[in-house]
Order: structure tokens, then sequence, then C-alpha cells
């Protein structure tokens, strides 16, 4: 469900998110040197936060953006651990796929870290093709595009 992305969930989520990747990347994560993404660019009609639940419980987020005319960007995406295998993050990634859509994409990029192996599995399986850094993100090591026509 796409929400404002400063709403409480919002701030939930993405704090146990950025707490997951502070303990899983060696050095540690700090969100003010990931690439920004302003809240404006996450709002109709440049993009979409959007939050999945389950039975009412906020379990994951990610959010889209419009990179150029014909270009969305994934961003900020991530589920809660207690409810990976369970086909939430596919879910999420498909509706991200469809707000890309909704805002007139053709393609839609991401990027990832290396130690984010669920995540990378999950691009490559769900149709994402590795291409060469198109960000300058210093904890990136992988990015995917994938054509949404």
């Amino acid at each position: 469900m796409a929400e404002r992305p400063d709403c409480e969930a919002a701030s939930e989520l993405l704090g146990r998110y950025y707490a997951e990747l502070d303990a899983r990347f060696p050095g540690g994560f700090d969100p003010d040197r990931a690439v920004p993404v302003a809240p404006s660019e996450l709002l109709g009609p440049r993009g979409a936060f959007l939050v999945a639940r389950i039975d009412g419980h906020p379990l994951g987020c990610g959010s889209v953006r419009r990179l150029d005319e014909t270009t969305a960007e994934i961003k900020r995406m991530w589920i809660d651990p207690v409810a990976r295998s369970r086909g939430l993050g596919r879910s999420l990634l498909a509706a991200l796929e469809a707000k890309a859509i909704e805002l007139g994409c053709r393609s839609i990029r991401l990027d990832t870290n290396a130690h984010l192996t669920e995540a990378v599995a999950l691009y490559r399986s769900s149709g994402y093709l590795e291409v060469t850094a198109y960000n300058d993100n210093p904890y990136a090591a992988h990015w995917f595009e994938k054509s949404l026509a």
C-alpha cells in the first residue's frame, strides 16, 4: 500500500532496515553516506513509498522514484527477517514495478550490497540483469536493471 515516506510505519521500518544494514555491512552503515533520496521524490507524480503488511503489521517497505522520463529506480526495499521466505519480498518487488509502469517508465534500476545475498538472489530470479554502475553509492556492489516493456 502506498503511504507517505514520513509516516510512522515508514520511519519504524526504515529504522529497522538501517539497523540491519549496520549490523551486516563490514564497517557498518551510515544513511548519510548513502545516495540521498528526498521524500518529495517518493510522492506522486514522481514516485511512491510502499509498506508491505501481513495481518495489518508493517513488515516491509520499498520505494520507487522516476530517474528520468523512461527509467525508475527502486530504493530502500527491505523485508523484516521474520517475514522472509514467505513471498512478501517478491510481492513487494512486483508492486514497485507496477508503480514504475504507472509512472510511465519502461525500465527499472536498483543497486544493492554484496552482503545482501538474499536481495541479489531475488533480483536475479526476478529478471534483473547486472549492469555497470549508474550511481556512486558507496555501499553498492551490484547494479541491476530490468525492462518493464
